[in-house]
């Protein structure tokens, strides 16, 4: 197929610590941010969010991306989705301190722990029905039925976003997170102004620096709040799988091909901001899966083969890499491929594409995964997640997100709500 899949026997580069920013990674595999939409009604953590962390602690990753947390009530993707505030903030504390004191005593080591920063935007929940608040209507997304136009934010609100980011970031570090990352992906709200080139008379639509605006204002405000060794961070979206002109990453030449321009010209933004530690995807799980989480048996045909969105994804990741020798880049997609993603996230990083191997829905399936591969050399084929999309399903039905098919506290969870 010509795709871009490196792979190596070599796992040992797996194992291989390394420090960057003023951190050391105790090894180079990371857990991505996986949403359990489980938290209390106030924005704490709650049983299974709890559950799920000392699953993941003890799994011997050494970074955990800590999932969405919304910095406002109204951007909460569902009722249940995190949101720490001054008070609940004891709660995050104690499950901060949680996930090291487990690393410690399972792995003999902390992880470095990220924070997710978010509003949902399009995808606003917050009282379990759609309360959309969108950039600008995209048919690729509405097709014959648009979002009410009221329902388009305005400038004035989005100049008020940063400092929401900024207060959400300062109590991210009061409760001791390592970092926090700036959600610009999955058609979130800052991705989604990433490509409003149909925004009209506006201060973030149109051009580049208009549609960017938003972003680079609320990492700035980030970092002008947080103490100078706090990471702050991003998981940005460099490709959306959207022709042009309502999608990022492509331009009017390139269809569906990624034109990576514009993310290249981004992420050098982000540099110039401060930003050292890149966490990078494409796609739209909501809307075109296939693109950044491939499946066997799910939704609709794809229409194309699994290998050639890996490969795409891959060859994006790397784009980055190499027009940013200095950032650490953190590629996604490494669950698809099963039992053999050991070999690929090895070949990622020995081939310079990547420093980081990141493994969303395999956590959830397999919390750990990573202590498999680092003391074992390998991964139990049947324990992999198997990409048949169960997880996603309790979330579009409004339940508890987590593994189905390997983790029986789901298995009951499904057959109750789905």
């Amino acid at each position: 197929m010509g795709a871009f899949i490196p792979v190596s026997e070599d796992l040992s580069v797996l194992a291989r610590p390394f420090a960057a920013g003023g951190r050391t990674f105790r090894n180079r595999l990371a857990i991505q941010p996986m949403e359990g939409c489980d938290g209390t009604e106030n924005g704490a953590p709650g049983e299974l969010t709890v559950r799920r962390y000392a699953r993941f602690a003890a799994g011997g990753a050494g970074l955990i991306w800590f999932e969405a947390v919304a910095v406002i009530p109204e951007g909460r993707a569902n009722p249940r989705q995190l949101m720490l505030t001054a008070e609940n903030l004891d709660e995050y504390k104690r499950l901060v301190d949680g996930i090291r004191g487990t690393s410690l005593r399972e792995n003999g080591f902390e992880p470095l722990v990220i924070m997710q920063a978010t509003h949902s935007g399009r995808y606003s929940k917050p009282n379990g029905a759609a309360e959309p608040i969108i950039a600008c209507n995209n048919p690729f997304y509405e097709k014959d039925r648009p979002i009410d136009a009221g329902r388009i934010v305005s400038d004035e609100y989005l100049d008020a976003l940063p400092e929401r980011y900024a207060e959400s970031a300062r109590l991210a570090g009061a409760a001791g997170f390592d970092g926090v990352d700036v959600k610009a992906c999955h058609r979130y709200l800052i991705n989604e102004l990433l490509s409003a080139r149909t925004r009209e008379n506006s201060r973030y639509g149109g051009d580049f620096g208009n549609r960017s605006r938003l972003y680079i204002n609320a990492v700035e405000a980030v970092r002008a709040a947080v103490p100078g060794d706090m990471t702050v961070t991003s998981r940005l979206n460099l490709y959306d799988g959207v022709e042009f002109p309502y999608g990022f990453g492509v331009s009017a030449e390139s269809g569906l091909a990624p034109e990576l321009s514009e993310p290249l010209a981004l992420v050098k933004k982000l540099s110039e901001a401060g930003l050292w530690l890149i966490d990078l995807t494409v796609g739209n799980p909501y809307v075109n899966p296939h693109v950044n989480r491939p499946f066997d048996s799910g939704p609709y045909d794809p229409p194309e083969h699994p290998f050639e969105g890996l490969g795409r994804m891959y060859s994006c990741v790397k784009a980055v890499k190499d027009a940013n020798p200095g950032m650490v880049c953190v590629a996604s997609g490494l669950s698809y491929t099963r039992q053999f993603s050991p070999y690929v996230a090895a070949g990622l990083i020995e081939s310079g594409a990547a420093d980081l191997a990141g493994y969303g829905r395999e956590a959830f399936a397999y919390p750990d995964f990573a202590r498999d591969i680092l003391q074992k050399g390998a991964m139990d084929k049947n324990r992999c997640c198997i990409s048949c999309g169960k997880c996603s399903r309790l979330m579009r039905a409004g339940s508890t997100a987590g593994c189905a098919v390997r983790d029986g506290v789901y298995t009951e969870i499904y057959r109750r709500d789905v």
